[in-house]
């Protein structure tokens, strides 16, 4: 309804779309990502601590790939939710240490730069995450 009480007509936008459940194909991608995500913060986990400076950037950056990847891939910003969910999991098991006193990550600067790292990526990946355009008529302002 507009500001005179008519109802307002034409396009819509994003807030005017009904939010409903994902399909099953879309859900399965979902899925996929989020799998995705724990075993590329596993596998970053490992070689972040293996070779220092270049592990850690190698680590950040295949997670930087697949958070990005999987926003476009599936065009909306939670392809890039679903893998960072995937990672900070996997990285928040593997932080935990065991009863037997295991741990994986050291109490390092390394270990520090890749979680927090990590995070910063998974929120520039989210945010620069392109989405499609809301349907309604195209418009161009200033003409």
């Amino acid at each position: 309804m507009s500001a005179n009480g008519n109802p307002v007509r034409g396009g819509g936008g994003l807030l005017a779309q009904p939010l409903g459940a994902p399909s099953p194909g879309r859900a399965a991608g979902y899925l996929g990502l989020f799998v995705l995500g724990a075993l590329v913060g596993a596998a970053g986990a490992l070689l972040q601590a293996a070779w220092f400076p270049g592990g850690l950037l190698l680590a950040l950056g295949g997670a930087a790939g697949l958070f990005l990847g999987g926003a476009r891939a599936v065009g909306t910003r939670a392809g890039a939710v679903a893998p960072v969910v995937g990672w900070m999991v996997a990285v928040i098991l593997l932080t935990a240490s065991r009863p037997e006193g295991d741990f994986l990550f050291a109490a390092g600067v390394g270990s520090y730069l890749f979680l927090l790292g990590g995070m910063a990526v998974a929120v520039m990946c989210a945010t620069l995450a392109r989405t499609g355009q809301p349907d309604g008529p195209a418009v161009r302002l200033g003409k």
